[in-house]
C-alpha cells in the first residue's frame, strides 16, 4: 500500500475492529475505527443476517487498506476498499463497507464537534417520521402473525405506543400462481388491519418478494387496494425491473423496492423505469451513506420518495436518523426498536422518539457509544433460520 501523503496535521486510522452482538434473527455487526487520537473513535454497523462471519472477515480484509490513512477522506477511502478489492464486492463486501462509511463520519462529526447530519448537508426537516412493525420489530410478531385477531391487537398495541405508521408481513409464501384460499386470508387480514387501525393510521404490505410472478403479485394487491394501504413493498423478486414496472403499469397502489439493491448501479435502472414510487436503499448494506445520498438524488430528479430500509441494530438506525434529517426526498423511515428488550441496553441512541417523529439529535458525530461490556453479554450465535419456513406444502422451496 503507498503510503499516505506526510501530512502533520492528519488524523491516522491505527485499526478497525469489530463487535458482535448477538439479537436472535441477527448479529449486529459494530464496527469500531481506532485513531491515533487519544479518545477519538468512530462506530458503525456493518448487520447482514445470516452472514456474520463474513462479513467479519471482510471489515478484517478491508481494514489493512485503510490502516495509516486519515479517516475524514472518506470518499477516497472508499474508492481504496471498492476500486483496489479488484472484484466486484457484493452484498456481503459493500455491507463491510457500509459499516467502515459510518465509523468515518462518526469520527469526522466528532473531530469537528458536529452531528453529521450537519455534514452531509444540514437538516431539511424538523423532525424524521417513523413507523414500525408488529410487537415493534420483534421477530415473532413480525414474521409469525397470520391470525386476524392477534393483528387486529397487535397492531393496536402498536398505535397505542404513538406511531401512525406499521408494516405488515402477512403475503403468503407463493409461487407463480396464487389461489382464492389464499387471496381470502390476505383481505381477511388487511380488513382486520384496517378495523383495527382505523382509517387514517398509515399501512405498509411488505410481500417480501413471495409472488413468483407479476400476475401472482397484482392478485394481492388487487385484495389490498380497497384498505388504502401506503404502498406494497417488494411485490417481485429484486432484480427483474420489466416484471416490477408491470405491475406498477397495472395498478394505482404505489410500490416500493430496494432493500436487497446493491449501490447506485442496481438502482439506476429501477429508477429509470418508473416502476416505483418509493426506495428503499438500506444504508447498512448499499455502501453506506455517500452511496445512500447519491441513490436519493437521482430518485428526486425521477420523482422518487425515499424510505430506507433498517431491520438492523441500533448504530444503523442512527445512520438513518442523520441520512433523513439530511434527505430532501426522504418519506418515512422503518425502525425495529422492539427487536428485542435490551435494544438500548448496548448502545447509547441519538434516536429521541415523540408519537411516531424521530427528533434532530445535536451531538457530534453519529452520538452513538457502543458499552463493550454490555455487548460481551450477547456473544455471537448462529441467527435463528427464520428463512427455513419459506417452503410449500408439498416441500417447493421458495422466497421467504
Amino acid at each position: 500500500m503507498p503510503a499516505p501523503p506526510d501530512d502533520p496535521l492528519a488524523i491516522r486510522i491505527t485499526a478497525v475492529e469489530t463487535v458482535v452482538v448477538n439479537a436472535e434473527m441477527r448479529n449486529w455487526v459494530l464496527v469500531k475505527v481506532r485513531t491515533d487520537v487519544d479518545g477519538l473513535v468512530g462506530w458503525g454497523e456493518a448487520s447482514l443476517n445470516w452472514k456474520t462471519r463474513a462479513v467479519v472477515g471482510t471489515v478484517e480484509d478491508l481494514a489493512t487498506m485503510i490502516v495509516g490513512r486519515d479517516p475524514r477522506d472518506i470518499e477516497q477511502l472508499l474508492r481504496i476498499m471498492t476500486k483496489h478489492s479488484y472484484y466486484r464486492l457484493g452484498i456481503v463486501g459493500t455491507t463491510a463497507i457500509s459499516g467502515i462509511e459510518h465509523a468515518l463520519w462518526d469520527i469526522l462529526g466528532k473531530s469537528l464537534g458536529q452531528p453529521v447530519w450537519r455534514l452531509l448537508g444540514g437538516r431539511v426537516r424538523d423532525r424524521v417520521r417513523v413507523y414500525t412493525h408488529l410487537g415493534l420489530g420483534d421477530m415473532r410478531s413480525v414474521y409469525e402473525t397470520f391470525d386476524a385477531t392477534a393483528i387486529k391487537e397487535k397492531a393496536a398495541a402498536v398505535v397505542e405506543k404513538g406511531y401512525d405508521a406499521l408494516k405488515v408481513v402477512f403475503v403468503p409464501y407463493g409461487h407463480h400462481l396464487t389461489v382464492a384460499r389464499e387471496r381470502r386470508q390476505v383481505d381477511e387480514l388487511m380488513a382486520a388491519l384496517r378495523d383495527g387501525v382505523g382509517p387514517d393510521v398509515d399501512i405498509m404490505v411488505d410481500f417480501h418478494g413471495r409472488p413468483a410472478s407479476p400476475a401472482a403479485a397484482l392478485q394481492y394487491i388487487e385484495v389490498l387496494e380497497p384498505y388504502d394501504p401506503l404502498f406494497c413493498e417488494e411485490p417481485v423478486a429484486p432484480g427483474d425491473t420489466e416484471a416490477l414496472r408491470w405491475v406498477s403499469e397495472h395498478t394505482s397502489v404505489p410500490l416500493a423496492t430496494g432493500e436487497r439493491l446493491v449501490g447506485l448501479r442496481e438502482f439506476l435502472p429501477v429508477l429509470a423505469s418508473k416502476a416505483i414510487a418509493v426506495a428503499q436503499p438500506d444504508l447498512n448494506h448499499t455502501g453506506g451513506l455517500l452511496e445512500g445520498k447519491r441513490i436519493a438524488a437521482l430518485a428526486d430528479v425521477e420523482q422518487v420518495g425515499i424510505a430506507p430500509h433498517n431491520p438492523n441494530g441500533p448504530i444503523a438506525g442512527a445512520a438513518a436518523l442523520h441520512y433523513a434529517v439530511s434527505t430532501p426526498n426522504f418519506v418515512i423511515q422503518e425502525e425495529m426498536s422492539g427487536a428485542v428488550s435490551w435494544y438500548d441496553d448496548v448502545v447509547s441512541t441519538p434516536m429521541t422518539r415523540e408519537g411516531s417523529h424521530w427528533l434532530v439529535p445535536e451531538a457530534p458525530g453519529l452520538g452513538v457509544e457502543v458499552d463493550e461490556a454490555e455487548a460481551a453479554k450477547h456473544p455471537y450465535e448462529p441467527e435463528i433460520p427464520q428463512s427455513s419456513a419459506a417452503v410449500l406444502p408439498d416441500g417447493t422451496v421458495v422466497d421467504w
